[in-house]
C-alpha cells in the first residue's frame, strides 16, 4: 500500500518523525502530526504522482531571481546532497545551513531559519 491510501493517523505516525532530527521538541512533532492527520487522500494522490511524473530539474538553471535554499544539516528525507544539487543548478543560488534540524527546519529552528531569510531578504532587498 502506498502511503498516499494510509489513514491520517497511520501516515503522521510513519511521516511526522522523519521530518525532523531526534532532539526535535515533542510540541513540534505533535504540531506536525496534527498537519499530517487533517491531509487529505486525494489531494496527496495528485501532488505525489505529479512529483513522480514530472522532471523539472531542467528549469532550475533558468531561475533569474535571487534564491536562498535553507537546509537542516540533519534532514533525512532530502539529504545534503539534494541541497547542493540544488544549489549547483540554480544560477547564484546560496544556501543556509541549518545544525541540529531537520526537514522542517523552519518548525524546528525558527529562530535560525528566520535569521537566515531576513539577512537574505536584507541583502537582495534593493537590487532588483
Amino acid at each position: 500500500m502506498t502511503d498516499s491510501f494510509l489513514s491520517g493517523d497511520e501516515l503522521a505516525s510513519r511521516w511526522a518523525p522523519e521530518m525532523f532530527t531526534d532532539g526535535a521538541s515533542d510540541d513540534v512533532v505533535d504540531e506536525m502530526v496534527g498537519i499530517f492527520r487533517d491531509f487529505h487522500p486525494i489531494g496527496f494522490r495528485l501532488m505525489a504522482k505529479s512529483l513522480a511524473d514530472t522532471d523539472t530539474r531542467e528549469l532550475l538553471r533558468a531561475i533569474d531571481a535571487p534564491t536562498l535554499l535553507i537546509w537542516g544539516e540533519g534532514d533525512r528525507r532530502s539529504p545534503l546532497e539534494i541541497a547542493q544539487q540544488l544549489k549547483d543548478a540554480i544560477p547564484n543560488a546560496d544556501l543556509a545551513l541549518i545544525p541540529g534540524a531537520g526537514h522542517v527546519s523552519n518548525m524546528e529552528a525558527p529562530t535560525a531559519f528566520n535569521l537566515h531569510v531576513r539577512r537574505f531578504c536584507s541583502s537582495v532587498g534593493g537590487s532588483r
